[in-house]
Parts: structure tokens; C-alpha cells; sequence
């Protein structure tokens, strides 16, 4: 292996911004995976031991927060976070998932326009409405199939099985299988 290529730290890319930490034997790669990342907090990441989450990207606000369990899985995985997101130890999670804690706009049409207009330049610093966010919570021992999306509030308890492409909205009993947009419990695992 050459020098260019060799590993020197948890992130193969670069070393890890100030607020993540990584516990041993932990891998990230992609030079994306931080891109996004704007937490202000003293400890905004903690991802445990033996984790290789390979192109995951983490998109976290100023005030966001993000704990990873030991030996997780993830491949292309993007996590959205302005609140809290939690992910248990055991968990697999299939490419092209993706992860939020909030709308990241209103729902409202009239107040999703003001957010338009204060995010454009024509909004001259004024200040965002309201938009609600909501921890999710992944439990241990989770599979959460390719492009599946999970949203706020949401809950997947231990052991559950999460169909590839499903779209889950509300909470995942513990060894429950789910399928869909949105999510419904189909079987047990």
C-alpha cells in the first residue's frame, strides 16, 4: 500500500472534525462525509467500536447530535439530523438510506413560503419559522433495507426487519418486519 492510500485515522479522508468521536477499530470513508456537518457541540458524534460506515454522510445542524453503537454497518447512508439520532449496536443499513429527525422546512404552504424567503437573499436576515423536529431512535439489532427512509419522531425497535425501499412513519415494534410507503407491519422476523 502506498503512502496515498494508507489509513492514518478512523476517517480515511481526513481527521475528524472537532465534536465526533470514533471508537477503535471504526472506519468511515468518503470525502463527503462531513461535508454537511455544522453541530456546535462540545461532543455532537459518537460513533462505537468496529463500525464501518462506508459513504455515509452526516448532515448535522448546530445543535444536532448523532450516537452510532458498536459494530454498525452503513453504506451510503445519509443522516439528517437538528435534533437527536440514535442507532443501536448490530445495526445493518442497506445503501441509500436515509435518516431525519425533521421536515427541514414547514409543512404549512403559507409558512413553507416565509421559509423561502428568508432562506433567499430577498430575506435579508430575517429569521426562519418554526420547524419541528423529533429524535428517532434506532434499537439494536436492526436491518434496514436499501433506499428505505426513516422520519422524524420514529422509533424501530430491537430486532426489527426494514423491507428495501420502505418509507417509515411511525414507530416498529420490536422483531417486526415492515414493508411500503408508508411503512406497514407485514410479518415477524
Amino acid at each position: 500500500m502506498s503512502d496515498a492510500n494508507k489509513q492514518t485515522g478512523p476517517w480515511t479522508v481526513d481527521c475528524l472534525p472537532r465534536g465526533v468521536q470514533c471508537g477503535e477499530g471504526s472506519v468511515i470513508t468518503g470525502e463527503n462525509a462531513f461535508r454537511r456537518y455544522f453541530s456546535q457541540r462540545e461532543t455532537a458524534i459518537v460513533i462505537g467500536a468496529n463500525c464501518f460506515l462506508d459513504g455515509m454522510q452526516f448532515a448535522l445542524g448546530k445543535d444536532a447530535t448523532l450516537s452510532v453503537g458498536d459494530y454498525v454497518y452503513g453504506t451510503n447512508t445519509v443522516v439528517l439530523a437538528e435534533q437527536a439520532i440514535s442507532i443501536g449496536s448490530y445495526v445493518f443499513i442497506g445503501f441509500n438510506v436515509a435518516i431525519a429527525d425533521t421536515d427541514f422546512h414547514p409543512l404549512d404552504p403559507a409558512q413553507r413560503m416565509l421559509d423561502a424567503i428568508a432562506c433567499s437573499p430577498a430575506g435579508r436576515g430575517r429569521a426562519r419559522p418554526p420547524i419541528p423536529t423529533a429524535e428517532v431512535v434506532i434499537e439494536d439489532d436492526v436491518w434496514i433495507g436499501p433506499n428505505s427512509t426513516i422520519l422524524k419522531g420514529v422509533r424501530i425497535g430491537a430486532g426489527a426487519f426494514i423491507e428495501p425501499g420502505s418509507v417509515v412513519t411511525r414507530d416498529v415494534p420490536p422483531r417486526a418486519r415492515v414493508l411500503g410507503n408508508p411503512a406497514q407491519i407485514v410479518g415477524e422476523v
